[in-house]
Formats: C-alpha cells, structure tokens, sequence
C-alpha cells in the first residue's frame, strides 16, 4: 500500500504531470473567467423541440455568454441547425413543428404568448450558409432595414451605410459603386454585405448558419476577423462543422450529438480537457 502511495505521489511531481496539471488548472482558471466576465445572454431551459413523431431537440439546457463567441459543432444532423432557428422563432411558421421548453433572451421567454416575433428577430442578425443579397444596389441593401423602421433622411441613411459597411470590412472596396447591384460583388463580398445589413437594423446578437461554409478561404478569414471584431459589441453564435474553425474563433463551445448537448463550456477547456468520452472521440475524428 505504502508503495503504491510512493508511485502516485513520484508520478504526480513528475515534470510531464506537473505541466499537465499546470495547464489543466490554467484551462479551467481562463474559463471560470469567461464565465463571470460574461453573463448570460440566451438562456434555453428543458427545450424539446419535435417535427410531426421524430424528436428533434431533446431536453436543452444552455446558457450562451454575452459579448463572446459561441461555436455549436457536432455532425450532420445532431441538431445545431435547428437550435440556431429556435433562437429567433424561424421554426414557428410549420405547422409540424411543437415547441416545449423556454428560450430566454435577455430573462424574456421568446417562444411565450404575447411575445412579438419581429422584435425578437430584429434582436437578432442571421447570416446564412449561403449569401443571399436583396436584388437591388449596395446601398439599398444596407438602408433596406432602416427604412422598414421608419428612417427615410438620405443624410441619416448615408451614414448608416458608411457606417456598417466599414463595420463589415467592406466599405473601401464598394465605397465608389454603392449603386451597382448587390448581385455584382464576389460571393465572399455579398456574405460581408448581408453581414452589414444584419448590422444596420441594430441587433444584440448576430447568428451565424454555417457562414463561410460556401467561401474560398481568403474570404472565410476575412468573416472570421470580422466575428472576432464584432464580439465586443455583440454576442455571437455560430454553427459550424469545421473544428478548426472553432479552435481559432470560439470562446464557448457547445457539442451536440443526436439531439442533445452533450458537452458544454469555455473553448480553451473543452478543447484541452474534455469532460465526455463521446466529446473526446469527435474531437480525435472518431466520427463527423
């Protein structure tokens, strides 16, 4: 027994163990920080979510940091998709689908009666896998929203423009030929388009479905940058099935498999430690 003790204790002070332990307890330090430093912006509580008898979405319970970005992984089919749509009631026009559980922005229940969908999804900014410019110029792209609430002064809308469009890393490259087609630019600038367009109806979150899935990846850097930039004044959450993408962008992580999440936290720690065999095997490429 004495001896047995003796080898627990010399491994342990072994230098490889003494830097395993060292940087287990720092993974788990640097998300405890994430965690205080941003409060919960989305919070899902028991979310079932079924499509006619298939069970879709099963017993969900999340909190999703504010001001941070949120990676949601897990392979085709696990479900990531059809959490982003529950996060701006894009799944309430089917009639096959039911809904139980509470999503809660900002301590509101979106999903609750009374509740009006379109301040909801003007909360919240949706860039899709696929590009999808309004078949008119640059500029009425980006004064399309603005103008829906109300904003009609040209010396406001030129503003607004400039603005977002220089948010969206977009602006020197179109500044001379805002009344060209939208449909004119490069696929990496539509998304980069669509992006400032989410921006100018002033959202608190911007979901991101697969967003640079359809880009070469000179453009998909350039959204990455541009996510990494705008965390600081939006929460952002995206679905993706690239994990190196995840790896370089995300602060929070969210694993799901057949419908359920099963693992969740900071990236620096999920990545390094984590906590599920099934999380273990996806990330060595078990399966994808």
């Amino acid at each position: 027994m004495i001896q047995n003790l003796l080898r627990v204790e010399k491994f342990v002070d072994s230098p490889t163990e003494k830097m395993k332990v060292k940087r287990e307890t720092q993974d788990k330090a640097d998300g405890d920080l994430i965690l205080k430093a941003h409060k919960p912006h989305i919070s899902v509580r028991n979310l079932n979510v079924y499509l006619t008898k298939n069970h879709i979405l099963k017993n969900v319970n999340l909190d999703i940091p504010d001001k941070a970005i949120t990676c949601i992984i897990g392979p085709s089919g696990c479900g990531k998709t059809t959490l982003l749509k529950t996060f701006n009631r894009l799944l309430q026009n089917s009639l096959d689908v039911r809904i139980e559980g509470d999503v809660l922005v900002d301590g509101e229940n979106i999903h609750g009666k009374g509740v009006e969908v379109e301040n909801i999804r003007k909360k919240m900014g949706l860039l899709s896998q696929r590009p999808c410019p309004l078949p008119m110029s640059i500029f009425d792209n980006i004064a399309y929203g603005p103008r829906i609430h109300g904003i009609r002064r040209k010396k406001t809308l030129n503003i607004m423009v400039e603005k977002y469009l220089k948010e969206a890393g977009l602006w020197d490259e179109v500044k001379d030929r805002l009344k060209s087609p939208a449909t004119s630019l490069s696929i990496g600038q539509q998304q980069r388009l669509c992006m400032a367009r989410g921006l100018a109806v002033k959202p608190e979150i911007i979901l991101g479905d697969e967003a640079t899935s359809a880009l070469d990846p000179i453009s998909s850097k350039k959204i990455e940058e541009l996510f990494v930039k705008l965390k600081d004044q939006y929460s952002i959450v995206l679905v993706t099935h690239t994990l190196r993408q995840a790896r370089r962008i995300a602060d929070y992580v969210i694993f799901m498999y057949l419908g359920e999440v099963i693992e969740a936290g900071p990236a620096a720690e999920f990545f390094s430690n984590p906590k599920e065999k099934l999380t273990k095997e996806y990330l060595d490429g078990y399966f994808s």
